[in-house]
């Protein structure tokens, strides 16, 4: 097992580390853009990434470029919504994604407003799909950053720092112990374990206010009042 764990992380701390962090950025670009981020795992490339950290220094340039690539790929995903929303929803790939999909995410920021934007960073299908439902709707970016910031920036320095963390501490067991490989494996799966027991239990708490609504109670005067949407019209 060591001599397999070396081999890999040998080689992904061979890549020059600019390029290393760089690519991290950019897969996480790509990860948090509108519909991209269903297929492409841009948490993978970062954790991967951080496997070869080697210092502070690059620790928090990975944090930092983690950090600016998800807000550039949420920033892409409010501006396609934006300006281009309607057509998007009605193009075949997003046919493909389902009304079902486009109307949870719609029912969950008209209820949650923005705690639906720092939540839904850590909700699988809705963290794409989120940014693009905020640039239809009257949500301004300035408010859409000021929710989306913090949530980027727990989100890159927990992937970053368990990663980090996980390869340092077995390059140092490794020396002496054979079974070092097991341990390290062993963290990534708790953590990965970890991040999908939060996620269910985000999704199950906030199902609710995704769920369609049993009653007409919603409509009228008192409901749009209510709706987070309109109040961010209003400042």
């Amino acid at each position: 097992m060591n001599e397999i764990l070396d081999w890999i992380l040998d080689t992904v701390q061979s890549v020059d580390p600019i390029a290393r962090t760089l690519l991290a950025g950019v897969g996480i670009l790509l990860e948090t853009s509108v519909l991209i981020g269903l297929v492409v795992p841009g948490d993978t490339v970062v954790l991967v990434a951080s496997t070869a950290v080697a210092g502070p220094v690059e620790y928090f340039a990975l944090i930092f470029t983690v950090i600016l690539g998800a807000l550039a790929g949420e920033t892409i995903g409010f501006g396609l919504g934006r300006w281009f929303g309607p057509h998007l929803l009605h193009s075949r790939l997003g046919r493909r994604i389902g009304d079902h999909n486009w109307h949870r995410a719609q029912r969950y920021l008209d209820r949650r407003g923005g705690p639906a934007v720092f939540i839904s960073r850590f909700l699988p299908v809705l963290h794409s799909l989120v940014p693009l439902t905020v640039g239809m709707s009257t949500m301004r970016y300035r408010r859409f950053l000021a929710w989306t910031v913090p949530a980027c920036v727990v989100w890159s320095f927990a992937y970053v720092s368990v990663g980090s963390l996980a390869a340092g501490g077995y390059r140092e067991l490794s020396r002496e112990l054979h079974w070092a490989g097991y341990l390290f494996v062993g963290v990534i799966a708790i953590f990965l374990f970890g991040v999908w027991g939060v996620k269910k239990l985000l999704m199950r708490s906030e199902a609710k206010h995704m769920a369609e609504a049993a009653a007409p109670a919603d409509e009228g005067p008192d409901a749009a009042a209510s709706d987070p949407s309109n109040l961010d019209a209003n400042r």
